[in-house]
């Protein structure tokens, strides 16, 4: 089967997403309306942020898959990388004809043409590190376009059409779509590319870990010979990838043999003092608005890029101490009676491990109740069984949701929420177990005091969780006020 391509641009007026609440193709939805075509979609599971964003922008959002959600006709339907060919939608676009391709081929052809591309790649840190590079060429003049998988806060987006010569666009692994199955990294044709780190994940699509070398090392194969390669050389993996490399290769890390190191200084509740080192200069005593290791490593390959750009230092240092973050990454959400809620994206266990380190160095005197669901392909699946457990040594109290629509999974495949809470209390750590959502308010309501942080983590909406205990903590907090 042929790989479908995206028509001309200027024989497109409608545009049909099938999936556009994903990450990608909500902020893909967003460029498009930006310069002005029609643009709907739909979606089986719609929630926050990007639910948000996309009512924000007028564009309109069908629940579920009808084939009489594509009359009248659009001239061009994007297929998401979750959809798969069985789609009735997907059936009906090419029932009937209609040009159709995946989310990176239209983001290629209709934005990246005579553009200069830096794409962040890499198991970890893709959204953080894109949004901070989009947001450091934004304060240097640069007037980037960017495509973030992820809602960049102070900008309230995650995409910006620019005028400059320079595209930011955050690549990941996952494949292209049911009918091109190949990594997205592979299509954007990137001119910089940023390979941070590189683990098993996406075990839906990735049998084993040689698998997911081979597609970092086709990227590595693939780049340019005028191309650069900013490498993350903490990790092995990235290392051994280098092999392959035909272009110039910029090492980021926090080993002094790095190209650019640094070294946290001071740690706040919101923020760190970090030391910087660049070829031939240093930058010492920079107060940024991100805290742990796996951040510094971002804004050391941010920094990287800029300085490939020319974005000079005191510029780049503007860029990196007025950046706000991502939604869903380490985000209060809110704090009633002195418990403070937040939201969090990360689900493979290095990022647990890492965020919750993060979150002990920010509040080392509250007590920290992690609350996990296992909602991913491979968080669903045994694959880190083994690997979870000690990455909650960091919490005090951990309370499980259970795996997600556990019927899509095989039994013998299936990951088991009781046996993690079995490992984890071996560490010395309350752990619960949940049947529902509203068991997890329940625990909530009862474990949870004053002084607490309770992070909720997630790729998905987790049914609300933390809007809902905020709710309750206010509730409870007016009960008892009004009792007085």
């Amino acid at each position: 089967m042929s790989v479908p391509k995206a028509p001309d641009p200027k024989n497109v007026r409608r545009v049909y997403l099938i999936g556009i609440c994903g990450t990608g193709m909500g902020s893909l939805a967003g460029m498009l309306k930006s310069v002005g075509y029609e643009v709907t979609g739909s979606d089986e599971n719609v929630y926050p942020p990007m639910s948000l964003q996309l009512a924000k922008l007028g564009i309109p959002i069908l629940e579920g898959y009808d084939p009489k959600h594509l009359e009248p006709l659009p001239d061009l339907v994007v297929v998401g990388n979750v959809i798969r060919r069985e789609n009735p939608e997907a059936q009906a676009a090419i029932n009937h004809g209609i040009p159709y391709c995946s989310m990176p081929e239209i983001i290629t052809r209709f934005f990246l043409e005579n553009k200069r591309v830096a794409m962040i790649t890499g198991t970890h840190g893709k959204t953080t590190t894109t949004a901070l590079l989009s947001h450091v060429l934004l304060e240097a003049g640069r007037n980037p376009t960017f495509l973030i998988g992820g809602v960049m806060r102070g900008h309230d987006l995650s995409y910006r059409i620019g005028e400059g010569e320079t595209v930011v666009v955050e690549g990941d692994e996952y494949d292209t779509a049911f009918f091109d199955k190949v990594p997205k990294f592979w299509r954007y044709k990137a001119d910089i590319a940023v390979l941070a780190n590189v683990e098993f994940d996406h075990a839906d699509i990735y049998p084993d870990m040689d698998a997911v070398r081979a597609a970092f090392s086709g990227l590595v194969s693939m780049m340019p010979e005028n191309g650069v390669i900013v490498a993350g050389i903490d990790c092995p993996e990235v290392r051994k990838l280098l092999d392959n490399a035909h272009c110039k290769v910029l090492g980021f890390g926090l080993n002094e043999m790095a190209d650019y190191h640094g070294k946290i200084v001071r740690i706040f509740q919101d923020s760190m003092v970090v030391e910087l080192n660049l070829p031939g200069k240093s930058i010492p005593d920079i107060e940024v608005p991100l805290i742990g290791e796996h951040n510094l490593k971002n804004i050391l390959a941010v920094v990287a890029c800029a300085d490939l750009f020319g974005i000079k230092s005191d510029s780049i240092i503007k860029g990196l101490s007025s950046f706000q973050g991502v939604m869903r990454r380490q985000e209060i959400k809110g704090e009633v009676a002195g418990i403070i809620v937040m939201d969090d994206f990360a689900h493979h266990p290095t990022a647990l491990a890492v965020t919750l380190k993060s979150l002990k160095a920010r509040f080392p005197s509250r007590r920290i109740i992690a609350v996990f669901e296992p909602r991913t392909a491979t968080s669903r699946r045994n694959v880190f069984q083994r690997e979870y457990p000690p990455a909650f040594k960091e919490a005090d109290i951990a309370i499980l949701a259970p795996v997600f629509r556990p019927e899509q999974i095989n039994i013998g495949s299936r990951f088991d929420v009781h046996q993690l809470l079995k490992d984890i209390r071996s560490f010395g750590i309350d752990a619960y177990e949940s049947r529902n959502y509203d068991d997890i308010l329940a625990l909530l309501a009862s474990k949870t005091d004053a002084n607490d942080l309770v992070v909720f983590f997630s790729n998905g909406g987790f049914g609300g969780l933390p809007a809902k205990f905020l709710k309750y903590l206010a509730d409870e907090s007016a009960r008892k006020n009004n009792h007085d």
